[in-house]
């Protein structure tokens, strides 16, 4: 989830320790409005939907269950979080029967407030009921790509927003790593589907003998080895989108498949003799362009004209270096706060040095590093020391690893690939190159390994 899209309304009288708290908060990355009494606090939730309430009192004096029983009137699903001065076993207990999902004490730790509150949000995605808050709490591993203010990126927003209130198709093309996927579903969180399931598939690993299987489903007794009904993509996806990542890479056969359902708004699960109506919304995303794949004879001429309506090119970050800076902020504000770690900042010379890089991983790239420092830098500030010398000097570090006796082929060939990937920055089409195998096989094999 993103923390962003969190509310949390903080209830503290005394001004001093509410502004330490919501700075802790804050800094986390989440919205937060605070009250220093009751009054202005049910005034607050009158207005807004609060995910969490954190409020601070002092357990020898004040008893909150009252306050808690009035705005859940108003907000069933919000979740309590109760600080306390002058804890009693009794006062802990009155405010867990009464329903606060937390009880904790002072002097109150950052870290043991912030893991308190990602718990009292997981417990809320699996149990509230309001929509505005699933929307919220919807599943949310991806930082924000679209950060920055350049111009190439402000008009993919743009065009994002103009066809997400349509069901018209989008094929997203662009490098390995731009965020094709993260645009796919920024496309659906904006839409009218976006209360509807996102199903991704990836074109690339579907083998010929699965294809149909995979999309459409099949009935009990439709081929040996099918032992119950099973939903297709397209029926997991039914109100919602349908993601084809890969297309690209789709076999002829899957992209004649393809084509029948996208031209009929039809489909038939394997050995049923009922017709379904393909109710969902296509997106689809390649890192080839599909123009050039047709010239060649590798991509159906009439399958591009139907995913080519409207077409997304997320350009690779060498055309936004100037959005870095914001980037980097932007992942690190993120992953501090899903590993819940203290807050990161990078010194100029850092990000000078970003922006002077070739990341030919692109965003995926910048990503995977801030993420990786977020976590293994305990320091507040990333300064040049901190960077892997690999990065900043890639040929001083040879890649390698030894064979060991005992281990089997399959350990040898998984760790070979793996290896391949990281020279490559996950570049599937370059490691497949080196590796000399076709990228569908090298599609297959990451999934057999688990990579």
């Amino acid at each position: 989830m993103d923390p962003s899209q969190i509310h949390i309304l903080l209830l503290d009288r005394k001004l001093g320790a509410a502004r330490a708290i919501h700075h802790m908060l804050t800094e986390a990355g989440y919205r937060v409005a605070v009250a220093t009494d009751e009054v202005a606090a049910l005034h607050l939730a009158s207005g807004e939907l609060f995910n969490v309430v954190v409020k601070s009192f002092d357990a020898r004096q004040v008893a909150p269950e009252s306050l808690m029983q009035k705005l859940r009137s108003q907000a069933p699903d919000t979740q309590f979080i109760l600080v306390a001065e002058g804890s009693t076993v009794e006062a802990a207990v009155s405010a867990i029967k009464c329903g606060a999902f937390d009880y904790l004490t002072t002097p109150l730790e950052e870290g043991r407030l912030l893991a308190s509150i990602a718990k009292a949000l997981e417990h809320q995605s699996l149990t509230a009921e309001d929509q505005q808050l699933k929307i919220r709490l919807r599943r949310r591993s991806d930082p924000d790509i679209f950060a920055g203010g350049s111009e190439v990126m402000q008009a993919v927003s743009r065009l994002i927003a103009k066809v997400s209130s349509t069901d018209v198709t989008v094929l997203i093309e662009g490098e390995s790593g731009t965020g094709k996927e993260i645009i796919a579903r920024a496309i659906h969180e904006k839409s009218r589907r976006r209360a509807r399931p996102f199903i991704a598939v990836n074109c690339a690993a579907l083998p010929d003998s699965l294809i149909e299987a995979e999309l459409f489903g099949h009935v009990r007794g439709a081929f040996t080895g099918a032992v119950g009904d099973r939903q297709g993509r397209f029926r997991q996806a039914h109100g919602g989108t349908l993601f084809l990542d890969e297309i690209g890479d789709l076999s002829p056969k899957g992209q004649g498949d393809l084509l029948r359902v996208l031209e009929d708004g039809m489909y038939r699960p394997i050995g049923s003799t009922k017709l379904e109506r393909a109710d969902v919304r296509i997106v689809a995303a390649t890192n080839k362009r599909l123009e050039e794949e047709c010239e060649k004879g590798c991509f159906r001429d009439d399958l591009y004209y139907r995913l080519n309506i409207v077409t997304i090119c997320p350009p690779p970050l060498r055309e936004r270096v100037q959005d870095i800076p914001d980037l980097v902020s932007s992942f690190a504000q993120h992953f501090c706060a899903k590993h819940q770690r203290r807050p990161k900042r990078f010194t100029p010379e850092v990000l000078a040095l970003f922006q002077a890089l070739p990341w030919p991983g692109n965003v995926r790239q910048l990503r995977n590093l801030v993420e990786r420092l977020a976590v293994t830098v305990s320091q507040g500030v990333i300064g040049r020391e901190q960077i892997p010398e690999d990065l900043v000097n890639p040929g001083r570090k040879r890649m390698g690893f030894t064979i060991q006796p005992g281990m089997s082929i399959a350990q040898v060939e998984s760790e070979l690939i793996r290896q391949t990937l990281l020279k490559c920055t996950s570049n599937r089409e370059a490691a497949a190159g080196i590796l000399g195998i076709s990228r569908r096989a090298l599609q297959y094999k990451i999934k057999s390994y688990g990579l």
